[in-house]
């Protein structure tokens, strides 16, 4: 007689393969969040640049990454560069680069935009003061712009944490692949176990994302009492 209800989840080791699919989850999101925030901070502070080329070249990457569907994105790095590179990308490394480019482009363009916000005497204060202008992004710029920045940041990697439930299809095991593999394999025992599995899924998406949530929360929160 077929069995159904939460059994499955509790059949074997079926809870802990999908606690060991989440951390794969979280581990691509935490790699590539954390390559997007000093690539983001180094390229918005080039969008700023007082040269044109180089503002114009990095204005066509972020506005090409940013109009993609990050699907399309891991499929060119996964199949169109290993193939057209010569290079041999593992599932993971090539979603981690895919998503990298676009936690980049994202950031770059957050950054470029704070940086803009900013009263341009605070620079020229800077100047004056005989800082360097490196010293002045250093010093001046760059903690506030971090500052404005964090609750985005927190929310971007909200965003890349459940956007990384895309790379299923290019072959990486995290926890939707995990999912799918326990229901096959107990598809005849539990009938009505996709349910469950499905729905375990969904709170351990919402273990994950809820703490960075409830972080840029509060952060959005101390900012509008500081600028009172």
């Amino acid at each position: 007689m077929a069995n159904s209800g939460l059994e499955i989840l509790f059949e074997g080791n079926n809870f802990l393969r999908l606690l060991e699919g989440l951390w794969v989850t979280l581990k691509l999101a935490l790699i590539s969040m954390g390559l997007s925030l000093v690539l983001g901070l180094f390229l918005g502070v080039l969008m700023t640049s007082r040269y044109r080329v180089i503002k114009a070249i990095l204005r066509v990457y972020v506005e090409f990454v940013r109009v993609m569907p990050q699907l399309v994105l891991v499929f060119l790095v996964y199949f169109g560069a290993a193939k057209q590179l010569n290079l041999n990308f593992s599932a993971e490394g090539a979603a981690i680069l895919a998503f990298t480019f676009w936690g980049t482009a994202e950031l770059a363009e957050l950054v470029r935009s704070a940086i803009e916000a900013l009263p341009r005497q605070q620079t020229e204060s800077g100047l004056a003061l005989a800082l360097s202008r490196s010293q002045v992004y250093r010093y001046i710029i760059m903690p506030q712009i971090i500052r404005r920045l964090l609750p985005s940041i927190t929310s971007l990697m909200t965003r890349m944490i459940k956007t990384t439930a895309i790379v299923v299809l290019v072959g990486v095991v995290e926890v939707i692949a995990v999912g799918k593999q326990i229901i096959d394999m107990n598809r005849f025992d539990y009938p009505d176990g996709a349910i469950w599995i499905y729905g375990a899924i969904f709170f351990l998406y919402f273990a994950a994302c809820y703490p960075f949530s409830k972080i840029s929360q509060y952060l959005e929160k101390k900012m509008q009492e500081g600028g009172r």
